[in-house]
């Protein structure tokens, strides 16, 4: 299902790419041996201009300040925000549940590094529910942990990322978790993810919270927490951050 914001993305954007099979071979967490998803080229930039925000939207960053952040060492400089390695996740004031998330990165050269240690940062909901970030560009590394990928559980359908110094897209749409008052599982947290203009992900569940070498299970939480980026000890930098809470 591809929620009702996405009409006001450009067509090119809701690509081919929709027609996925539900159904994935059960592999383990981080196996060197899942398929890495297929190359596809990013849209041009042209057929993908920067989104503007939407009315109701809340601007994290506009290139200017972190008013909407707690305190951190991160830098604003240019109107560019860069991660400040080992100095900590930036984590948003306000707190969030279902929503849609824009934000534009990009892996800061020179690139350094191989692997998970190379343009590594992730964008999680909830503070719990990761979304990749990545060089995917001649960097070999386990599928689940790819750009765009939900981190530990489900690969991209395609790797459209760009190389270091070229800026990426996430449009991402998530409907968050519920929990029954004994804390049972109601509803798991879905999410859809448009990557460079490609659907990578189509209403895909994330199978629990976000864990590294270890299969994901829920724990309850409440129904909205703050957004984080992740510090990874790598120079990634973000620009145009906004999200519009949504109704479920």
């Amino acid at each position: 299902m591809i929620p009702r914001l996405f009409p006001t993305l450009p067509i090119a954007v809701l690509s081919a790419t929709l027609c996925f099979a539900d159904a994935e071979p059960l592999w383990d967490v981080h196996d060197p041996e899942r398929p890495r998803p297929p190359r596809v080229e990013p849209l041009p930039a042209g057929e993908l201009p920067s989104l503007p925000p939407p009315p109701g939207a809340i601007v994290l960053f506009d290139g200017d300040s972190l008013h909407h952040w707690r305190p951190s060492e991160w830098k604003v400089k240019d109107g560019i925000l860069e991660i400040t390695p080992r100095s900590g996740n930036l984590v948003t004031l306000e707190s969030f549940g279902s929503c849609h998330l824009h934000l534009e990165w990009i892996v800061a050269e020179p690139v350094q590094g191989h692997g998970q240690g190379r343009g590594n940062s992730g964008v999680f909901l909830m503070g719990r529910y990761e979304v990749q970030i990545l060089d995917n560009v001649d960097n070999e590394t386990y599928a689940d942990g790819m750009a765009g990928a939900l981190y530990g559980q489900h690969p991209p359908r395609v790797d459209p990322a760009r190389p270091p110094g070229e800026w990426n897209r996430y449009e991402i749409i998530f409907r968050a978790p519920r929990f029954g008052p004994e804390g049972d599982l109601l509803r798991p947290a879905k999410i859809t993810v448009l990557f460079n203009g490609h659907v990578v992900h189509n209403n895909v569940a994330f199978e629990g919270l976000t864990t590294h070498g270890r299969r994901a299970t829920y724990r309850p939480h409440p129904d909205a927490a703050p957004l984080m980026l992740q510090d990874h000890r790598d120079r990634v930098q973000f620009r145009n951050i906004w999200i519009v809470p949504l109704e479920d």
